[in-house]
């Protein structure tokens, strides 16, 4: 009896934040771990299916770097990356779209529907998604001179967000499924960052919230010690300070992305903890860290 009641109790718990986030949107940024182990696989698939159906409208956007890396080491081409990017060649593009766009995302919406959900794969191509530019990346400086430019390749950043196509498909009660590939204007294709596609779509669409998966608990402090809550100022003082760096920087500037555009709240969670998304949108202390405008 007193599992069953602990149990309702924690029902009870869930309950304010269902009801605050009942026909909101969340966009989650789906890699890491939770990618690759199968139950954190399986248990990712349950708590998304359980958002879609107590009235929470998850958008997921995934990652594959690892996956892209394997399939380009079977071809026997070299990997390079600078300054976290991917240098992306015609043929290294050619991978990207067809391991994201492809055995990637249609995984991940196999494994959505083999667990009672409904989910529709796509990239920034399909009705228009989102449109993106070249970038190109700044360099060390070379003595007293202008710093290195480097070119990428087929590196790009998102530039406009059409979302009517998730608006229709979220009439239908089907789960978005979104892989990091878009298109400028004249057709070129583009690599882009997961991190920075799931800001600017959480952007475009007015999310209620912003949750990026990782591999680690989420901001530590210049201690170690993990930082629950914080707001945007404190975020670019510890970055400023360099207490953030590495991997976290691009969660950091779509994180701020997403709130300069009205997001309400980012959520850095780790990704190897099981159901970790439920844990961080309905418990009072969460897992990792939220940041705040």
């Amino acid at each position: 009896m007193k599992e069953l009641i602990r149990k309702a109790d924690i029902l009870l718990e869930a309950l304010p934040y269902i009801k605050k986030f009942w026909g909101r949107t969340v966009v989650i940024k789906y890699g890491g771990s939770a990618m690759v182990s199968d139950n954190l696989r399986s248990k990712f698939a349950e708590d998304i299916i359980l958002l879609r159906y107590i009235g929470i409208k998850p958008v997921i956007v995934h990652g594959g770097g690892p996956q892209i890396g394997q399939t380009l080491a079977k071809m026997g081409k070299e990997t390079k990356f600078v300054r976290g990017h991917r240098v992306t060649d015609e043929e290294t593009m050619d991978v990207v779209e067809m391991v994201l766009g492809g055995k990637v995302n249609k995984e991940i919406v196999a494994l959505i529907q083999k667990h009672g959900g409904k989910a529709v794969g796509l990239t920034g191509k399909d009705g228009g998604l989102f449109y993106a530019e070249k970038i190109l990346i700044e360099g060390a400086r070379v003595g007293d001179g202008p710093p290195e430019i480097i070119d990428p390749g087929r590196v790009g950043r998102v530039t406009r967000v059409h979302p009517e196509v998730i608006h229709r498909l979220d009439e239908g009660n089907f789960i978005p499924v979104i892989a990091p590939v878009g298109v400028d204007a004249d057709g070129n294709t583009y690599n882009i960052n997961a991190d920075s596609v799931a800001g600017s779509l959480a952007s475009a669409l007015k999310a209620e919230k912003l949750l990026l998966m990782t591999d680690v608990p989420g901001i530590t402090d210049e201690k170690g010690q993990l930082v629950s809550s914080l707001n945007r100022k404190t975020l670019q003082e510890m970055v400023a300070d360099g207490v953030v760096h590495g991997g976290m920087i691009p969660k950091v500037e779509a994180a701020t992305a997403a709130l300069d555009g009205g997001v309400m709240k980012v959520h850095i969670v780790d990704g190897r903890v099981d159901h970790a998304v439920l844990l961080e949108i309905f418990t009072q202390t969460g897992i990792g860290t939220e940041i705040l405008p």
